[in-house]
């Protein structure tokens, strides 16, 4: 009877657990990361009836299995990282999609409408209401690069705050994954706490939505360590270490990742990648500081550009022309530029930044490494090695259209390193300077006209100053400019043509032959003519290296000029209907002022725009792609790992009225003992 009571007591036993078990898993159903279990029972002990040989003794639970495919999980958690960061980049570049190309926010639109109004005033040049209109339409262009500047500006400081919020929750990750490492290797002594396995492997999971990890079972065995793209711990064991979020050393306005260990801290933002992390960094390093340096390099051109042929032309005050926009080398640009690392060994130095060339500007960064107190290298965000340069070379080296200078007062020690930015402020320090219409300089510098007694067939263009002013020069420009005016009229006589060529003599105010040349009379002959010019004294205007200054015009001289005929080139005082600057103002909305280098021809701003929203608008529509793409990989990933690990109601259903039944029939065995007994003990 006994044998029958302790059989019936083992299959209630093994049963009761089999129904807790399944029970769980139907409670747990919607649990995340929970992996359903299941009993393995074994068959009792034999036990020997003599010669008929053994019969069992009921059965025994040998262990709560959990069902878990560790291949699949890995599969999740990788899929996991790669559409977090895909969903993460996405959303990032959808935004300044949206930004640059939509009219009423891009450049495309005030950049037309600034040239429009530069159209209108060249039809019109005298019109009050057009100048007005022009710098109004100026004033918008400003105020549009400076917005969309404000807008990037406010990206990348909420990628800051992301990047400390982010890391804050993978520290509360990391350490609960090191807390359940400790608990599991306890409890593993006694079987398989796999609530807490669950627990871990969930944890892991959602660390993977944050940042890409990589997991390895540890000696022991029950221990996971969690590393980063390249083997940097973010947990061992029991000991987590924590990841933070703070300014760069080489560039404090961004934020970069630092792991601290126990006696050092490692910079990891080189090395991060997938989840919502990587796909925030992958966004501000591929788009985002392309995006502000590109901007920013189209905003230096069209001011400079601007600028600058406007100091070619003369207002409607009879004045030589004004900046419209601000100088793109103010004091305080050139000062911006670059960002001394915080390691340096001097604290003292920094570079200036001067640009040259705003057309051969590139969109790069770069970083600028001390050999010696004076000897540098240079090396674009590329990789190009852009050569060993000192701060002693005279002149300073052009490279990329800017020269790097530092102050007598500050210092520098090998080893010091600085990140030079040619172009990332410039969307924001662009502005509108300009705040009388009349100084807009819509008129030649020069004019030609014909003296009222020459009988020949001749004819002058009028001329173009060819000599290029330094707008931005201050006390310099204004003496250059006023010495060309002194230098005015210029008067050149022919003589009669012998020989099939014609002889002439440049005389300069004062009467006195500045030199002669000739031409083919009846033919378009393109003249180049070089004045002297002279300071208020009356001596040789000398340039800053101590050299004779002179301006040069170009003019073409037509048909036959008799001898003794006379073209006077004069300063063009009274041309408020001449449009002739106008014209080559309108010329710079398609000239190739834009990334122009030895090799590359460059673009106008209008298409380097275009090129910016396109390329934008590119990478954003195949981050789209990419996101429902790594979506599907997690969804056939998670679907996967459910087929093995997840709860299947009906099937547990099933098995509960399976293992009911079982424990009916054990108790029907407990109780056929019972009965047995009962009639043994009547009959005696």
């Amino acid at each position: 009877m006994s044998n029958l009571i302790s059989i019936g007591l083992s299959g209630l036993s093994a049963t009761q657990t089999a129904l807790t078990t399944t029970s769980n898993n139907i409670s747990n159903a919607d649990t995340a990361g929970y992996s359903r279990q299941s009993t393995v029972n074994t068959a009792g002990a034999l036990q020997s009836i003599g010669g008929a040989g053994y019969v069992g003794t009921g059965t025994t639970l040998s262990d709560v299995r959990r069902i878990y495919n560790q291949y699949l999980q890995n599969q999740v958690n990788s899929s996991t990282a790669l559409d977090s960061s895909s969903q993460s980049y996405a959303t990032q570049i959808s935004t300044l999609d949206s930004l640059l190309s939509d009219s009423s926010t891009g450049i495309t639109s005030v950049l037309s409408s600034f040239y429009a109004s530069l159209q209108t005033l060249s039809s019109t040049p005298n019109d009050t209401s057009a100048r007005q209109l022009a710098l109004t339409s100026a004033s918008s262009l400003s105020n549009r690069f400076n917005s969309i500047s404000q807008q990037l500006t406010q990206q990348n400081t909420s990628i800051n705050s992301q990047l400390t919020t982010l890391t804050g929750q993978v520290n509360q990750l990391t350490t609960s994954i090191a807390s359940l490492n400790k608990q599991i290797t306890t409890l593993s002594a006694n079987g398989s706490p796999t609530s807490l396995l669950d627990a871990r492997d969930e944890a892991v999971r959602q660390l993977n939505e944050l940042v890409g990890v990589t997991v390895q079972t540890s000696s022991n065995g029950t221990s996971y360590d969690v590393y980063l793209g390249t083997g940097q711990a973010l947990v061992s064991g029991n000991t987590s270490n924590t990841l933070t979020a703070q300014p760069s050393s080489t560039d404090p306005s961004q934020y970069s990742l630092t792991v601290n260990y126990s006696s050092y801290s490692a910079d990891v933002t080189s090395v991060v990648s997938g989840g919502e992390i990587g796909g925030i960094l992958r966004y501000r390093d591929d788009v985002l500081n392309p995006a502000v340096n590109a901007l920013g390099r189209m905003a230096m051109v069209v001011s400079d550009t601007i600028n600058s042929q406007l100091g070619q032309g003369v207002d409607a005050n009879g004045n030589f022309g004004s900046s419209l926009f601000s100088s793109i080398n103010s004091a305080t640009a050139i000062s911006q530029r670059s960002i001394a690392a915080s390691t340096n060994a001097s604290t003292s130095g920094n570079l200036g930044v001067t640009i040259t060339d705003s057309s051969a500007l590139s969109s790069y960064d770069y970083q600028v490494t001390f050999t010696s107190a004076t000897d540098y290298t240079v090396t674009r965000s590329d990789g190009t090695d852009m050569g060993s340069h000192s701060l002693s070379d005279d002149p300073a080296p052009v490279i990329d259209g800017f020269t790097l200078s530092m102050d007598t007062t500050s210092t520098v020690a090998a080893g010091d390193k600085f990140k030079v930015t040619p172009t990332r402020s410039g969307a924001s320090n662009i502005s509108t300077v300009m705040t009388d219409a009349t100084q807009l300089a819509m008129a030649g510098a020069l004019s030609g006209t014909s003296n009222s007694g020459n009988s020949g067939t001749g004819a002058i263009t009028q001329p173009t100053l060819t000599t290029s002013l330094d707008i931005y020069g201050g006390s310099a420009t204004s003496a250059q400019q006023a010495a060309i005016k002194t230098a005015m009229p210029v008067k050149l006589v022919f003589d009669a043509a012998s020989g099939g060529a014609q002889a002439y003599t440049v005389y300069d105010a004062s009467g006195n032959s500045l030199g002669t040349g000739s031409i083919v009379p009846g033919q378009n002959n393109d003249l180049s003519v070089s004045v002297p010019l002279l300071d208020s004294s009356g001596n040789a205007l000398l340039d800053a290296d101590g050299n004779a200054m002179s301006m040069s015009f170009s003019t073409t001289v037509s048909g036959s000029p008799a001898s003794g005929d006379s073209y006077t080139v004069a300063f063009n005082s009274s041309g408020s209907s001449d449009n002739r600057n106008a014209s080559s103002l309108l010329a710079l909305q398609t000239a190739n002022t834009v990334g122009v280098t030895s090799t590359n021809s460059g673009n106008s701003v209008t298409s380097a725009y275009a090129s910016l929203v396109e390329g934008v608008g590119a990478m954003a529509s195949q981050a789209s792609v990419d996101s429902t793409a790594t979506a599907a990989v997690l969804t056939s990933a998670t679907n996967s790992r459910d087929s093995v690990s997840g709860v299947n109601l009906d099937e547990e259903a099933a098995n509960l009225v399976k293992f009911q039944q079982y424990y009916t029939a054990s108790s029907q065995i407990i109780k056929t003992a019972q009965d047995i007994f009962q009639t043994l003990i009547n009959s005696l």
